[in-house]
């Protein structure tokens, strides 16, 4: 299965599962993430809780479930790579339509890139084997 195309063709509901250094678990919505270069998963994020923990602690877990559905979709684990606050990069993959000051007065944007570890669907353990 091709990470992108699953992506493309969907809609649903996603969240990104951080911790801090010392293990202090957060998650939050997230839209669905960018495929830039073949290698990596990235996802733009605003300098908050969820930024700041893969800072300390590089892993994460991101869920996305089908609409209409309580156990269609995959589980992606990833271990961040990078991350940029290049805007010129940043502004063309925003899917929100925000004024430059309503923007501007929500914080910066970073974006934030992951090598995959692993997929699996929403329910059960089989690996999912996949390319981005």
């Amino acid at each position: 299965m091709k990470l992108k195309d699953f992506f493309t063709n969907r809609s649903g509901v996603g969240v990104l599962a951080t911790a801090s250094e010392t293990g202090a678990v957060d998650v939050a919505v997230y839209s669905k993430p960018h495929f830039l270069d073949g290698e990596t998963i990235s996802f733009i994020m605003r300098d908050r809780l969820t930024h700041a923990n893969v800072q300390s602690n590089p892993y994460a877990s991101y869920i996305f479930i089908e609409a209409g559905s309580k156990s269609k979709g995959i589980r992606l684990y990833l271990e961040k790579v990078s991350e940029t606050d290049d805007q010129e990069l940043i502004a063309p993959l925003s899917r929100r339509s925000l004024s430059p000051e309503e923007d501007e007065a929500k914080g910066p944007k970073f974006l934030v890139s992951f090598k995959l570890i692993k997929a699996l669907p929403v329910l059960g353990g089989e690996e999912i084997v996949v390319e981005l």
